[in-house]
C-alpha cells in the first residue's frame, strides 16, 4: 500500500514537473528564461517552448506591443522665468529584454524611470526657449516641434543605454499656468505687454517727429525757391512793364499822363468818396484845365457833299 501511494506521489510530481517545464508564448509577448533569477535566454517567437522544472528554472512574459506613457504634469520654467505646467506623454516599447529585467525589472518600473527621463528632458529643453516659443498668436514663432523633437531624441539615447526601453516618440499635450500664480503671471505679463506698447509709442512717435521735421524742413525748401522763383518773375515783369511804359511815354507824354490820371481816379474815386484836393493838384488840373485837342486831335469833319442842279429839259 506503502509503495502504491508513493509510486503515485512520484507520478504526480513528474507530471507537475512536466508541465511546469513546458510554457506557451503568445503573439504580444516574449519570454525571458531564467535560471536561479538570472536571465539566460530570451524567445521572442510565439509558440510553445520549454525549461527546466522549477525551482531551477522559471520563466517571465513581457508585453512588447508598443506601450502609451501618461506621466503626472510636472512644473518646470522657460528661459524667461515663466511657470509652466506642462502635460506630457511618450510611446515606448522594450528594446533589450535583459537590460530592461536588469535595470527597469517590469512595466511600471520601467514608467517610473521614463517619468523622471521625460520630465528632466523636458525641464532642460524648456530652459533654453521663452514662452513664445511655445505660445505665441504669429504661427511662425511658436518652436514646439523643435523642442518635442530634441527631446525625443535625448530621450530615446538614454532610455536605450541606461534601461533597454525604445522611445519612439515624445510630445506635449497641454502647457497651462500654476492655479497659485496664474493670475501673478497675468499681471505680470499685462505689465510686459503695457511697457513693450509704451515703447513702441515712444520710438513711433520719434519717428514722426523727424518725419515732421525733414517735411517741414522740404516744404521751406520749397517755399523759399518758389518765392524766389516768384520774385524774380515779377521782377522781371516789372522791368518789362516800366519799359513799356517807358517807350509809351516817349511817343506820346501827354497820353501816358492821362491815361496814369485815368488810372489814379479809378483806384481813389469810389460812389461815396469825397475828395479834397488843392487848386494846383495835379488830379485837380486833369479835371479844371482838361484840353481834349491836346490828348486826341479832332476827328476830320467828312466831305459836305453838294448836290449837283439838275437840269429840266427843252421845251419845243
Amino acid at each position: 500500500m506503502k509503495r502504491a501511494i508513493m509510486v503515485a506521489t512520484l507520478a504526480v510530481l513528474g507530471i507537475a514537473s512536466m508541465r511546469s517545464a513546458f510554457f506557451v508564448v503568445d503573439e504580444t509577448q516574449f519570454a525571458i528564461v531564467t535560471t536561479f533569477g538570472k536571465p539566460v535566454r530570451t524567445i521572442k517567437t510565439a509558440g510553445p517552448n520549454w525549461k527546466l522544472p522549477a525551482p531551477i528554472q522559471s520563466v517571465l512574459l513581457f508585453d512588447k506591443r508598443l506601450q502609451v506613457f501618461d506621466p503626472r504634469p510636472t512644473e518646470t520654467f522657460t528661459l524667461d522665468r515663466k511657470n509652466l505646467v506642462i502635460d506630457t506623454f511618450a510611446c515606448w516599447e522594450i528594446g533589450e529584454p535583459h537590460l530592461f529585467l536588469s535595470k527597469a525589472g517590469s512595466m511600471a518600473g520601467a514608467e517610473n524611470c521614463l517619468a523622471m527621463l521625460l520630465a528632466s528632458e523636458m525641464s532642460a529643453e524648456l530652459g533654453k526657449h521663452e514662452l513664445s516659443d511655445l505660445l505665441s498668436t504669429t504661427e511662425d514663432e511658436i518652436k514646439l516641434d523643435a523642442i518635442v523633437d530634441a527631446v525625443t531624441a535625448r530621450c530615446a539615447e538614454t532610455a536605450e543605454r541606461d534601461y533597454g526601453i525604445s522611445v519612439v516618440c515624445t510630445g506635449i499635450k497641454r502647457v497651462n499656468l500654476p492655479t497659485e500664480n496664474k493670475q501673478s503671471v497675468y499681471e505680470r505679463m499685462r505689465a510686459e505687454r503695457e511697457q513693450k506698447a509704451r515703447q513702441y509709442r515712444a520710438e513711433g512717435q520719434e519717428q514722426a517727429t523727424i518725419i515732421r521735421a525733414k517735411t517741414d524742413m522740404e516744404r521751406r525748401q520749397i517755399l523759399a525757391a518758389a518765392y524766389k522763383e516768384a520774385q524774380t518773375l515779377k521782377g522781371e515783369g516789372d522791368a518789362e512793364a516800366l519799359r513799356i511804359y517807358a517807350e509809351a511815354y516817349e511817343q506820346a507824354p501827354e497820353f501816358y499822363e492821362f491815361m496814369r490820371t485815368l488810372s489814379s481816379y479809378e483806384t481813389i474815386l469810389e460812389a461815396d468818396t469825397t475828395v479834397v484836393l488843392s487848386d494846383d493838384s495835379a488830379l485837380l488840373r486833369l479835371l479844371t484845365d482838361f484840353e481834349p485837342a491836346r490828348v486826341l486831335p479832332p476827328a476830320a469833319a467828312p466831305p459836305r457833299v453838294v448836290p449837283a442842279p439838275v437840269q429840266e429839259p427843252a421845251h419845243e
